[in-house]
């Protein structure tokens, strides 16, 4: 197949743990051709999607990893399978990206997660469509239910709709300190629609990473475990990933929502959890694939390249 993978420029990949350094690999072992390409080089022209894409080698070197010959205008109807990898914030370049990949998959490109889909699903929000799986939730920009949230639960987590990696994520115990100040931050005095979690006390144990993949379950979990004072198990902000097999919980959870979500478009998906609760749906971007193959042995990149060619004949049908 022809592959088109959209991301960040390759000369920031990490390879050692980058996920969608794992798919191109697994990919061009199986003998696929590899094409990278960035939101800016998509355009819509003569009433056609097109993108400047380059094909790419990879080497096998980890200290020269790649070569990459010149651009080629492409209609994305050319590829046999696009895949949008490009990693958070979901700015509005990002969403004017899905409206042009949303018109190449109308003129028949398939594209990986769906573009709809893709815009669709804010990774904090939706888990809001599955309330029977999370743990007592308030999405508002209202103080009032702020503070009666707090007084309900006396220990909580405030983070805003649009972030990532951690950032913007504080917890208030039962003594309410900077309650205020911090509803005043982060709602920006009442404009901006925030969330608020109970706190769930088995975060010590990890903010477990569950990856969906062609409507299955990935059989192990990376428990991004936090370090320190710190509440957050974000690897960006320094918690240890440690992998291990999924829960009866995590796979009940999971095995629940993988098929739903498949249907809807949503070929990968990061489902993340504390204790028994989910916490988030992750589908721009999704990682930690190495991070558990490095530990357990167990092929994630296979799985995610076997889906992906029984899916990408039949994506749009």
């Amino acid at each position: 197949m022809k592959l088109a993978f959209i991301a960040d420029p390759l000369d920031g990949f990490k390879i050692y743990k980058d996920t969608t350094y794992a798919m191109m690999a697994e990919a061009a072992r199986r003998g696929h051709a590899i094409h990278v390409l960035q939101h800016k080089d998509m355009a819509f022209e003569g009433g056609r999607v097109v993108a400047n894409a380059a094909r790419v080698t990879l080497t096998g070197d980890p200290d020269d990893w790649y070569r990459m010959d010149a651009p080629l205008e492409r209609e994305l109807t050319w590829f046999d399978a696009v895949l949008e990898r490009t990693d958070p914030p979901f700015n509005m370049e990002y969403i004017y990206a899905t409206y042009l990949l949303e018109l190449a998959e109308k003129q028949g490109a398939r594209i990986f997660n769906k573009p709809e889909a893709i815009r669709d699903f804010n990774e904090k929000l939706a888990i809001a469509q599955f309330p029977q799986f999370i743990a007592p939730t308030l999405v508002t920009a209202d103080a009032a239910r702020i503070r009666a949230f707090h007084h309900q639960h006396r220990d909580i987590i405030l983070k805003p709709l649009d972030g990532m990696g951690g950032i913007g994520i504080f917890r208030v115990k039962d003594d309410a300190m900077n309650l205020g100040s911090i509803i005043e931050t982060l709602t920006h005095n009442g404009r901006q629609t925030i969330m608020v979690q109970r706190y769930i006390p088995e975060i010590t144990q990890g903010d477990k990473r569950i990856l969906l993949i062609g409507g299955e379950v990935v059989p192990y979990c990376l428990a991004r475990i936090p370090q320190g004072t710190e509440i957050r198990g974000n690897l960006a902000v320094g918690g240890i990933g440690v992998a291990r097999e999924i829960s009866a919980r995590d796979r009940e959870i999971g095995s629940a929502l993988a098929p739903v979500l498949l249907q809807r478009g949503l070929l990968l998906v990061g489902l993340d959890a504390i204790g028994d609760w989910m916490t988030e749906l992750n589908v721009t971007s999704p990682t930690c694939f190495q991070e558990i193959r490095q530990q357990t042995g167990f092929d994630v990149a296979a799985m995610f390249v076997d889906a992906l060619e029984k899916h990408a004949a039949t994506w749009n049908a």
